[in-house]
């Protein structure tokens, strides 16, 4: 099982990072490989990341709060790459990440669970919001409650994997999906 984590951040070693990177431990500490990748928004790196993405089990999409919104990197990103993995998406286990200084952090979750409920991906959730807080990194390490959900948010999502893996495992496979007709009004 693989999980790709988006990193929407101008700053790849930044706070959003740096909350990613807890989430991707705790997947590796439950047997799930976890790949965190920063999303530039070029058409080859949308491309290479579709590819990832379609062969991975789950995503996590993180991003930091800009004029209480996600980053216009990430929804730049996720524009292009509903496009280039589309129906890829569906049914996949999702979870969005933000982090901020202070504020905007829940309407940023909203923006970016909007392209998992619409291509049909259950969403993950921890204990609370999936947030951190900090204006470094070092700030969103000491954010104990943030790490804290950071954390229950890996295990959910291993959890949920592999729940979805027994299923297959047992003959239960995901309800029929009409991606054609989806995958045509998505540019």
């Amino acid at each position: 099982m693989k999980v790709v984590l988006l990193n929407g951040s101008r700053r790849e070693a930044g706070c959003t990072y740096t909350a990613l990177s807890v989430v991707a431990d705790v997947l590796k500490e439950n047997g799930v490989d976890a790949e965190i990748i920063h999303a530039v928004p070029t058409d080859d790196v949308v491309k290479a990341v579709a590819e990832k993405v379609k062969e991975a089990d789950g995503l996590v999409v993180g991003s930091p709060v800009y004029w209480a919104s996600p980053s216009g990197e990430i929804i730049s990103f996720m524009d292009k790459l509903a496009g280039a993995a589309g129906s890829a998406l569906i049914h996949k286990p999702a979870a969005a990440v933000a982090s901020a200084r202070r504020a905007g952090t829940t309407a940023t979750l909203d923006v970016l669970n909007k392209y998992f409920a619409y291509h049909q991906m259950p969403i993950v959730s921890s204990n609370y919001w999936n947030v951190v807080h900090g204006n470094t990194p070092d700030e969103v390490k000491q954010d104990a409650e943030g790490m804290q959900i950071m954390r229950v948010l890996g295990r959910n999502m291993a959890w949920l994997l592999k729940c979805i893996e027994a299923g297959k495992t047992a003959g239960i496979t995901a309800p029929e999906t009409e991606a054609k007709v989806m995958t045509n009004f998505i540019r």
